[in-house]
C-alpha cells in the first residue's frame, strides 16, 4: 500500500438507504471499519490519518464520516440519534457488500461499536475500543455532579470552533502537549466551519437534553452486552481526561470474550499519541483465531 495516501484520494461517498455517507477507504483484506469520535470538526479522515497507512497494507480499511458529522448527510431528527448512527454503519455495510467486518471505535464510535455489536451481532466479527463511555446508572461521562472539564471544552468548542478552543479540547484530549500542533488546530478548526449545520444540530441536542441516553436504554444496552460473545479488546489511556479508564474496566467486565489493555502516557486519543502501538495491537488481535480450542495446561506441564 502507497504511504502517499491523502484525504482526496481515499475520499468516497455512497448513498445508503437513509443517508448519504462519506468515507475513506483503502487497502484489501477483511474490512475493518474505524469509527471516529464524536468532538467538533471530527470525522474519520481526522481521527484516524495515523493509522490508515499501516493498517491499509493488510486489511480493507474504512473511515466513516458519520451521520452529522464530516461530509456525511446531517441529522435532523433529534430522538434516538445513537441508535440512527449505529444503523448508518450497518446501511453503509450493505451498500459496500461487506456481510461483516471488524470494528473499531473511539470515544462515541467505541460507543457505536458497542451497540453494533448488541444490535447487529451477525455482522461484526471483531469489536475494539478506544476511551469509550459506557451507558449505565450514571450517563457516559457523567459524575453527579455533571459533565467534567473536558466535556464542557468539547460544548464550547461546538458554539466557537476557533483554533484557540481547539487548542483547549486538545489539551483535555492528549497528555503530551506535543502533538497540539499550530497545523491540528487549524485543521480542526476548517473541519469544523464547513459544516455549520452540523454544529448547531449537535447544540440543538445538548439543549434538548437528549445528547445522553436515558438510563433505561444504558440498562438495556448493558444487558445485551453481557450476551455477546464477540472478540473484544478494550483500550484505554491511563491519562484519559475525557472518559475515566474506569468506564473501560466496566466494559470488559461485562463481555464475556474481552480483554482490556490501558496505555501508559495517554490521553484519550490513543490512535494518534501511541500510533505504532495501536497498529501493531490493532493487527495483532485481528490476526489471532479467538475460536482456537485452548491448550491444555498438562501440555504444559500444569
Amino acid at each position: 500500500m502507497s504511504e502517499d495516501l491523502t484525504e482526496a484520494s481515499t475520499s468516497r461517498f455512497v448513498q445508503t438507504a437513509k443517508w448519504k455517507i462519506h468515507f475513506n477507504e483503502a487497502g484489501t483484506g477483511h474490512p475493518l471499519i474505524l469509527l471516529h469520535g464524536g468532538g467538533p470538526g471530527a470525522n474519520g479522515w481526522s481521527n484516524f490519518q495515523s493509522n490508515i497507512h499501516a493498517l491499509s497494507r493488510k486489511y480493507r480499511v474504512i473511515l466513516p464520516d458519520v451521520p452529522g458529522y464530516g461530509k456525511s448527510d446531517e441529522f435532523t431528527d433529534l430522538e434516538g440519534v445513537t441508535a440512527l448512527q449505529t444503523e448508518s454503519i450497518k446501511l453503509l455495510m450493505d451498500e459496500l457488500g461487506i456481510e461483516k467486518a471488524a470494528l473499531c471505535g473511539n470515544s462515541m464510535g467505541g460507543l457505536l461499536t458497542l451497540h453494533f455489536a448488541a444490535n447487529y451481532n451477525e455482522r461484526i466479527s471483531h469489536m475494539l475500543t478506544m476511551g469509550a463511555p459506557l451507558p449505565g446508572a450514571l450517563p457516559l461521562t457523567m459524575s453527579p455532579a455533571g459533565p467534567g472539564p473536558g466535556v464542557k471544552t468539547l460544548i464550547q468548542t461546538f458554539r466557537n470552533p476557533t483554533p484557540e478552543n481547539f487548542r483547549l479540547v486538545c489539551e483535555s484530549m492528549l497528555f503530551d502537549p506535543a502533538y497540539i500542533t499550530d497545523a491540528l488546530l487549524q485543521e480542526r478548526s476548517k473541519t469544523a466551519l464547513a459544516s455549520p449545520q452540523h454544529l448547531k444540530n449537535f447544540l440543538r441536542l445538548v439543549e434538548s437534553g437528549k445528547l445522553l441516553p436515558n438510563p433505561a436504554e444504558g440498562t438495556a444496552l448493558i444487558a445485551k452486552l453481557s450476551q455477546v460473545k464477540t472478540p473484544a479488546f478494550i483500550m484505554h489511556g491511563r491519562d484519559d481526561r475525557v472518559v475515566s479508564f474506569e468506564a473501560s474496566l466496566r466494559i470488559v467486565s461485562l463481555l464475556q470474550n474481552s480483554q482490556l489493555m490501558i496505555f501508559n502516557r495517554c490521553g484519550h486519543w490513543i490512535q494518534l499519541e501511541q500510533a505504532k502501538i495501536f497498529n501493531t495491537m490493532v493487527d495483532a488481535f485481528l490476526s489471532v483465531d479467538h475460536n482456537a480450542s485452548k491448550t491444555p495446561s498438562s501440555a504444559l506441564g500444569g
